[in-house]
């Protein structure tokens, strides 16, 4: 189980500006790291651009887990997947507006649903590849029995939809997701989860440096095992 944990778990490069992502790869060259996360959701076109650049000079040779942009265009995802080797491409609620432009890759998108306790009527998971579980999103979907968390939980038994997940902190007494983790006991909310939400590519979402994503990662492994 650890072995398996520590495959799946994937640093990850976040953030809003150019500061964010090249810091990061900068990290990811000095720890020669080959396979990690990407997520483009806050990066206008130009800065994804200059990201896909600086990852082909860099050691990265799979990103398996790609959190998108609803901007993006069917030739961004089929550069990515060929050239990243990229199996899941997370998405919103909001992304299924424009999953007409992305076909052919249907099967690869996975939905991380939001936490408002509402689901639009366009929303249906078995258009796609299956969820993207945000855990500390469903921690709290869970205690507010949502209608997010019932969405998810009437189709536990297919187990072709949990494929992959976001992993970010959680607070108890508030509620709420961390994005910014302060204290490894922020994951330890993990421990109370369901076997079945865990898939085979878990990227770390947080705002922090690779060099402490790497000692999360090796946290959780242990935590879990």
């Amino acid at each position: 189980m650890k072995k398996r944990l520590n495959k799946k778990i994937l640093v990850s490069i976040t953030g809003r500006k150019q500061c964010d992502w090249s810091s990061k790869l900068d990290e990811i060259k000095k720890y020669k790291i080959k396979k990690i996360a990407l997520f483009l959701e806050m990066f206008p076109r130009n800065q994804r651009k200059q990201i896909y650049l600086a990852l082909l000079h860099s050691p990265v040779k799979k990103i398996p887990l790609i959190h998108i942009k609803n901007d993006m265009g069917w030739k961004e995802f089929k550069f990515l997947r060929r050239r990243f080797r990229t199996k899941c491409f997370t998405m919103h609620e909001s992304s299924f507006k424009h999953i007409d432009k992305w076909k052919g890759f249907h099967k690869m998108l996975f939905l991380e649903m939001n936490k408002d306790n509402k689901i639009p009527k366009n929303v249906d998971v078995s258009k796609i590849g299956g969820f993207c579980i945000d855990m500390s999103h469903f921690k709290i979907e869970q205690k507010l029995w949502s209608k997010e968390f019932l969405y998810i939980i009437k189709r536990e038994k297919i187990h072709r939809y949990f494929k992959c997940n976001h992993v970010n902190g959680y607070n108890f007494d508030t509620n709420a997701d961390i994005h910014k983790i302060t204290n490894l006991n922020q994951f330890n909310y993990l421990r109370t989860l369901p076997d079945f939400l865990f898939g085979k590519y878990i990227a770390l979402e947080t705002f922090n440096s690779i060099e402490e994503q790497l000692k999360f990662k090796k946290y959780i492994v242990k935590l879990l095992k």
